[in-house]
């Protein structure tokens, strides 16, 4: 059997290591230098990296025996920027971001609709007064991205009793979705939801996506969710329509510039709910279970869980 030479490149070296090392990995030698000259060294001879997608495209100039690389993160855009290399094989971790992303739209979504702030306020000043709501059951939500975290949302959507549209590249039918849309019925299927979550990745195609035009095809009140890249959207024509137009509030995951400058006025929005590109976190156990997985693929010469098509850009 061939061996191989994985070189970890991640904030989190120290946790992969230890994982790693207790699954059963035939023929892999793990390296986790800390000094710079010798992940220099290592790079010469690691045909395997494997971190976050920024910390990967630093090295990728030096990594001379590269064959294949595993992104941390499911967002790859970092290694598709024109210049970056593209000879070897490139894997993100989609698929496992489902529960936890669906988890942060439901909590906030509730939070918003059930007044759950202004009742913890309201508690603080000793003052009874219930607030009318609506409940989410015969609402429309449109998911914008119809793969595995779309899906899972979707899933939890219907449990609720919503009803459930989608918008994807294809417009394929997918799991979950009562309706499926291509992207040139964006505007009109707009206007009918109440909840509009995005999960796009960052592609050519989707930056830019929700313009001042688009933004004027918002349901009155309806409440935007961002969770998956900050620059599909104008985050100019989003605080217009925040303060002036159709929006109803925000939930804001990711920005165009991140941290979010302090002089953005999102920040004092009272209608915007900000936070620091955590919905999906990535746990270590669950990577290095993938990154497992793909390495027995990978020296068995079969296709890998996660492989980004760079033509493609997810």
């Amino acid at each position: 059997m061939a061996n191989h030479t994985l070189l970890l490149l991640s904030q989190d070296n120290a946790e992969y290591k230890a994982l790693l090392q207790q699954a059963y990995l035939p023929g892999l030698t793990i390296l986790a230098p800390e000094q710079e000259a010798d992940i220099q060294h290592a790079l010469s001879k690691a045909d395997i990296l494997l971190g976050e997608p920024e910390r990967l495209r630093a090295h990728l100039k030096n990594a001379r025996a590269l064959k294949w690389a595993q992104s941390t993160y499911a967002g790859v855009d970092a290694l598709l920027s024109k210049g970056c290399r593209q000879d070897y094989q490139l894997t993100n971790i989609r698929g496992i971001f489902g529960p936890v992303i669906s988890e942060y739209i439901f909590g906030h979504l509730f939070s918003l609709t059930r007044h759950l702030r202004h009742y913890k306020e309201q508690q603080r000043l000793h003052n009874w007064q219930p607030i009318p709501y609506q409940s989410i059951a015969g609402k429309t939500i449109l998911i914008v991205g119809t793969g595995s975290i779309g899906q899972h949302i979707a899933h939890t959507a219907q449990h609720f009793g919503m009803t459930v549209l989608g918008i994807s590249r294809s417009g394929r039918e997918a799991a979950g979705f009562d309706h499926t849309y291509q992207i040139p019925a964006l505007n009109n299927v707009l206007s009918k939801a109440d909840v509009v979550v995005s999960v796009l990745p960052s592609t050519p195609q989707t930056r830019g996506l929700f313009d001042a035009a688009r933004i004027e095809h918002f349901k009155p009140g309806a409440i935007f969710f961002n969770v998956g890249r900050g620059d599909v959207i104008d985050e100019g024509a989003l605080i217009q329509a925040l303060r002036h137009g159709n929006m109803g509030a925000a939930v804001l995951d990711v920005f165009a510039t991140e941290p979010l400058p302090t002089a953005s006025p999102l920040w004092d929005m009272p209608n915007v709910v900000i936070t620091p590109h955590n919905s999906g976190y990535s746990f270590p156990e669950q990577i290095v279970t993938r990154f497992s997985r793909n390495y027995l693929k990978y020296i068995n010469h079969k296709p890998m869980e996660g492989l980004v098509d760079f033509n493609l850009g997810y």
